[in-house]
């Protein structure tokens, strides 16, 4: 793909994220998404075949974004137990970056249809499974004791997708806010006592 095509192409999942939000996944008609885009209908369908498929490029993009920035952050530190901290702080300050693009991820793609619900289970399990990597590397290195690691993952996951969602809704508490009390929280369900737990970057 050139970088024209790129462009364009970005240009269309920008004008479908502030569509998006403001009138939902059922009240958006793709010439809603050309007008914001101020390109043609051509164009559009020539990257997305339907609406459909422009929200499930929503979805990949912010996925794929979210992903990125937590591989990021865990290379930079060595141990498990910083590895999951960094990911939780990246995650968060990425979410609240972001609101707009979370909302119609995680809340405008529930209930839509067996292919958004396949798809969000599929980024649920990824990001299950880059969690519980990361503790299980904190059981081998020594930093926590053997626990569930598959279940304990599901739980964190489970935990900051309420506390994201709750947020999105009500904007209450900051997101950034929470950081403090949600890190020793779940650092703490895994065994982290909290004269171990790292100091906040």
């Amino acid at each position: 793909m050139t970088n024209a095509n790129i462009d364009t192409r970005n240009k269309i999942l920008e004008a479908a994220v502030n569509v998006f939000a403001q009138k939902g996944y059922h009240e958006t008609r793709v010439d809603d998404i050309v007008a914001e885009s101020k390109t043609s209908k051509g164009s559009v369908y020539f990257y997305f075949p339907s609406k459909q498929d422009i929200f499930l490029g929503l979805i990949d993009t912010f996925s794929g974004l979210l992903e990125s920035k937590l591989n990021e952050a865990i290379q930079n530190e060595s141990h498990g137990i910083q590895q999951m901290d960094s990911a939780l702080q990246v995650s968060l300050r990425l979410f609240s970056q972001y609101r707009t693009l979370a909302k119609i991820v995680l809340i405008q793609a529930v209930g839509l249809g067996a292919a958004f619900e396949e798809r969000r289970r599929e980024i649920n399990n990824r990001f299950t499974k880059i969690i519980q990597n990361r503790l299980d590397l904190a059981i081998k290195d020594g930093s926590i004791l053997p626990i569930p690691t598959d279940l304990a993952a599901r739980v964190w996951v489970g935990a900051l997708n309420e506390v994201v969602v709750h947020w999105i809704y009500t904007g209450e508490p900051v997101l950034e806010k929470t950081i403090p009390v949600l890190r020793i929280l779940l650092l703490r369900s895994i065994g982290i006592t909290d004269y171990r737990i790292p100091p906040q970057d």
